[in-house]
């Protein structure tokens, strides 16, 4: 699928991965609506948007994925202003220890919650044109993370929700690639809050990890873009090379590892 042309819709959006997602997603020709919490980052960078690749390109909504309201009321915009869904990438997610369930609840209710209503906009069975779901789970979702037991239940939850999805998709026709994005560590807000969200667990643990902390936060504020940019469109955006319904669960290579989230 070349994504000229082609309509995204990316959660968490406005900073971080979700905003390198969209920068790349609009010099590869999409167009994309941009959804997030973060009313302020969020109106910044659609200014900045505008400014370069042109008002009509982009929309966005605060969006809380905790609300299927609000979630539906965006994708209906995105279908009424964009004529269509094409690509749906499910990236807001934090990292909270303390406020456990609320992770639970952002990173795993709330990307089921989104894929379920984008299968509602996208499914063939329903009128739709098919497409690809991305959701970023993490290397989390590979291996446990000491220090952050709660994040890696949810991050295992995104790649096994994918799995399930994918099948049943190829099973039923809907029309729908799902991947996972699992990459490591990278400089962004998640990763510098860190200390101040893990758990009463969590401290001891997160020394064995603290020099793999440090080193991504010495890293050069690029370095969700470049990671990016290290996986082509086609592999993180939708090939219509994959068949649909399949699964990649794709771990970023050892070389650009240190530089992902």
């Amino acid at each position: 699928m070349a994504l000229k042309g082609k309509t995204a819709v990316v959660t968490g959006a406005a900073l971080g991965i979700g905003k390198a997602i969209t920068e790349i997603l609009l010099q590869n020709g999409a167009k994309v609506t941009l959804l997030d919490i973060n009313e302020t980052a969020g109106k910044t960078l659609k200014e900045a948007l505008n400014k370069q690749y042109g008002e009509e390109r982009s929309l966005f909504f605060e969006c809380n994925v905790e609300s299927e309201e609000q979630i539906k009321a965006a994708f209906q915009s995105t279908v009424d202003t964009f004529r269509g869904i094409d690509i749906v990438c499910n990236n807001a997610g934090i990292l909270n220890e303390k406020q456990w369930e609320k992770t639970v609840s952002v990173n795993v209710m709330g990307l089921i919650r989104v894929s379920y209503v984008a299968l509602e906009y996208m499914n063939k069975l329903n009128g739709g044109k098919g497409g690809t779901v991305i959701n970023v789970a993490s290397v989390a979702g590979l291996t446990p993370v000491p220090a952050c037991p709660v994040y890696t239940a949810t991050k295992h939850a995104v790649v096994g929700f994918t799995r399930a999805m994918a099948a049943a998709s190829s099973a039923s026709g809907y029309g729908l690639r799902f991947n996972a994005v699992c990459p490591s560590l990278v400089k962004t807000d998640l990763i510098a809050s860190l200390m101040d969200n893990l758990g009463q667990f969590s401290h001891l643990a997160y020394a064995t990890q603290c020099s793999s902390v440090q080193r991504a936060m010495k890293g050069k504020k690029s370095h969700s873009k470049k990671v990016l940019s290290s996986i082509p469109p086609s592999e993180f955006a939708c090939s219509p090379r994959v068949c649909v319904g399949s699964l990649r669960v794709l771990r970023l290579p050892p070389t650009v590892q240190r530089h992902a989230v």
